[in-house]
């Protein structure tokens, strides 16, 4: 059996031979190059915005009758099922969505860390935080009525509160329906609703109903629709849940133009990541912190 084998490959003409092994080199390296090249490529996106939710947990809030609203965009979007924020209590965690760190270096309570502002601003490009309750644009201490400033992360930064044209970028959300109508908004939008419609004082149902009412407008609008992308997530799961530093949280991704429609996602995320999807879905080439090496979540667009 072993001479007949020997017999019949050595009758293979050796050209022939050494064409199959190059055809197999080939589609091997088109193989490894179209599977690295869907994993790392992102859409380029001519808005991003963000709004956060509080302190609930993934199992709390997905295919829970409390947030209808909510799960409707879960299906019809992008869905990360192992999605964890980073620590307990919330400053960390939207310091993270911001600087890539838990604990960005401060001087007198002002971050001086690198952050998300500095890059947009490097790469010129526009921003907006819109914050609910906000008494009027520029503010950002003390906090007062339902406004509290540590879910404002950007109000920390030097960037933002030593320049008198930055610190006006801190709105109250009042301006988002403004504009709204007009069209006009920046690159990259910090979205937080007060202290009751972000869910950390009232229920799963009000925050879901204030998103129905505020964020529906948004996602049917003709700027948004025309390659716009919208994270909702929420900044920790309750104190109990300590898995990965902050806990599993619900985070849906929707562009209406690039989204894979009711795409389901296993890999573990956390707020590092959706920086990196941010900022890069802007077409910014460096990045603060973690998002340096963090994976830019691309599985989840066209």
């Amino acid at each position: 059996m072993k001479v007949s084998l020997i017999y019949w490959t050595s009758t293979i003409p050796l050209v022939r031979i050494e064409c199959m092994r190059n055809c197999s080199r080939l589609l091997l390296l088109l193989i490894i190059v179209s599977v690295s090249g869907f994993a790392q490529t992102l859409p380029v996106f001519k808005h991003v915005f963000i709004v956060l939710e509080e302190n609930h947990s993934y199992s709390s809030v997905i295919g829970k009758p409390s947030m209808p609203y909510l799960n409707s965009l879960a299906t019809t979007y992008g869905l990360a099922t192992q999605y964890y924020a980073n620590t307990h209590p919330t400053p960390g965690n939207y310091f993270m969505l911001t600087t890539g760190q838990v604990n960005p270096t401060t001087q007198g309570g002002v971050v001086t860390a690198d952050n998300v502002v500095r890059h947009l601003l490097t790469a010129g490009k526009t921003w907006k935080a819109y914050e609910e309750s906000l008494p009027y644009a520029g503010y950002f201490k003390p906090d007062t009525g339902l406004y509290v400033q540590h879910h404002c992360p950007l109000s920390y930064f030097s960037d933002v509160i030593n320049s008198k044209v930055q610190i006006l970028n801190l709105v109250p959300f009042t301006q988002f329906a403004t504009d709204l109508a007009s069209g006009n908004f920046p690159d990259y939008s910090f979205i937080t609703p007060n202290l009751c419609n972000d869910a950390h004082n009232c229920s799963l149902a009000t925050a879901d109903a204030w998103l129905k009412t505020n964020i529906a407008p948004l996602i049917r609008s003709r700027a948004f629709q025309d390659s716009g992308l919208l994270i909702i997530t929420f900044d920790e799961s309750f104190d109990s849940d300590k898995t990965h530093g902050g806990g599993r949280v619900a985070w849906v991704a929707v562009s209406p133009q690039f989204s894979k429609t009711g795409y389901k996602s296993t890999t573990l995320y956390q707020h590092q990541n959706t920086l990196r999807l941010m900022m890069e879905g802007l077409g910014l080439t460096t990045y603060p912190g973690k998002a340096k090496s963090a994976a830019n979540m691309a599985e989840f667009f066209k």
